[in-house]
């Protein structure tokens, strides 16, 4: 069974057992968290389409970690003007594994 899943601006297609990144949840590390934006269900016994979003579906997930990534440096330049700027960001991000497709 799997499901396509909306958070955080993204779609992701999952199956229990996945593990990945998303951008941040609210949550400790250990907490269960249901993301019920699901905009498909799909498995033996068919599919299930959303419009825009399957109702009574949801997706139980186990947070693993909440970290930064990587540092991305952003660098504006205008030639032959002396315009330099040099900025840093790291984005915030929840890693979580899912462990049961509810729909």
């Amino acid at each position: 069974m799997y499901a396509v899943l909306e958070t955080g601006g993204k779609q992701y297609r999952v199956q229990v057992g996945d593990r990945f990144r998303v951008e941040r949840l609210e949550g400790g590390v250990g907490d269960e968290v249901v993301l019920d934006k699901v905009l498909m269900v799909g498995g033996d016994g068919g599919t299930k389409f959303g419009a825009p979003y399957v109702s009574g579906a949801g997706v139980r997930a186990e947070i693993l970690a909440q970290a930064r990534d990587k540092k991305v440096l952003v660098f504006k330049y205008k030639s032959k003007k002396n315009y330099r700027r040099l900025r840093g960001h790291r984005q915030y991000f929840t890693e979580i594994v899912i462990r049961g497709i509810d729909g």
